[in-house]
């Protein structure tokens, strides 16, 4: 029986709610292994007591069958988690991580299919709208989609200090796995690959001073998730549903997924609210107000509903998001500068 051996058995373990071991994501900081005696340390940061009791119940379970263990010992040591400052009892939003930058915005979704990249990127633009210099990184790995959104496929350089410069297009700085690739070039990268590509986009770019970083999350609640949340403070997640209740369901995942890692909701979207004909008529492909209501059941604000139009689509293969237009001109665009305000209102009250 050696260190080894054990840090190869516990890879069974899984982060609770994660597809992930505690080994790949670093937990296990020390296996000592003496005559009748192995013992684990492990470090969590979390506010949850449910996730280390649940930790130590699985190392258990998995330690204990071993042959010639001895006796096991799993010590875990529980540590604030780093966005807990986001999540104070005065509602403010506490401080980046990353130099420089103010705030880190995650806009995520239970699922694809509810415009979740297109939602990021006009909140980008009408957050610049403001004056404000705002970032944008696409943790879409394996679906990179802002370098098409904003119309450019530069490639990345690197400064001096070997950080990656980002590409600026419409006033945002941007990095995406899509400036990487050639093409209709797939991503194929195990784990602990994506992994390292998602603390490389966020450690190693020179992001410079940013009033909001907005970060462009992969649907689900999968690996990568859980790598940012431990990888930098967000200070609030905001998350994009469409009204119907296939997908409401999945975005409660994406409420409880944060709720495990300590990141405070700052509000929901409601995308493809509604389809306005020429007539002025509205029709509720999706259903009615279901945004709304469960904005209510979370005790979250509803920072916008976002209509369905087919120049929102164009403006999104043309590199253009709608929320360049001018607001009172398109009405889609009007409703992202609202929903814009109304998530601005929220982190610097």
């Amino acid at each position: 029986m050696n260190p080894d051996f054990i840090r190869e058995a516990l890879r069974q373990v899984r982060y609770p709610g994660f597809s992930r071991d505690i080994v790949s994501f670093g937990l296990v900081k020390n296996v000592t292994c003496e005559p009748g005696l192995t013992t684990v340390q492990i470090e969590v940061s979390t506010a949850d007591p449910a996730i280390p009791e649940q930790i130590f119940r699985d190392c258990h379970t998995i330690l204990d069958p071993l042959p010639d263990i001895g006796h096991a010992k799993v010590e875990i040591e529980v540590k604030a988690a780093p966005a807990a400052a986001g999540g104070g009892g005065d509602g403010s939003v506490g401080k980046s991580s990353i130099p420089g930058v103010k705030r880190i915005i995650a806009v995520a979704s239970g699922k694809g299919g509810v415009g979740k990249s297109t939602v990021a990127a006009n909140l980008a633009v009408a957050l610049a709208a403001t004056g404000a210099r705002v970032g944008l990184c696409d943790c879409d790995l394996y679906g990179p989609s802002m370098a098409q959104m904003f119309g450019t496929c530069e490639r990345p350089l690197a400064n001096e200090l070997d950080e990656i410069i980002p590409i600026e297009a419409h006033g945002i700085l941007l990095m995406s796995m899509g400036f990487l690739l050639d093409g209709a070039s797939p991503v194929i990268v195990r784990g602990p690959m994506a992994t390292r590509y998602t603390q490389q986009f966020l450690r190693q770019v020179a992001w410079g001073e940013l009033d909001y970083l907005i970060l462009d999350l992969p649907p689900g609640t999968g690996d990568i998730q859980l790598t940012i949340v431990q990888t930098v403070a967000v200070d609030g997640a905001v998350i994009v549903t469409t009204p119907q209740e296939v997908a409401l369901i999945d975005a409660r995942k994406a409420v409880a997924m944060f709720g495990k890692v300590n990141v405070p909701i700052l509000g929901l979207i409601e995308n493809m609210s509604w389809f306005e004909c020429d007539a002025g008529k509205r029709y509720h492909l999706f259903g009615d107000g279901g945004g709304a209501r469960e904005a209510e059941l979370l005790g979250v604000p509803l920072f916008g509903q976002i209509p369905i139009d087919m120049a929102t689509r164009e403006g999104g293969d043309s590199g253009a998001p709608i929320a360049l237009q001018p607001a009172g001109e398109n009405k889609v665009s009007a409703a992202f500068h609202r929903t814009a305000a109304a998530l601005r209102a929220k982190v610097v009250a």
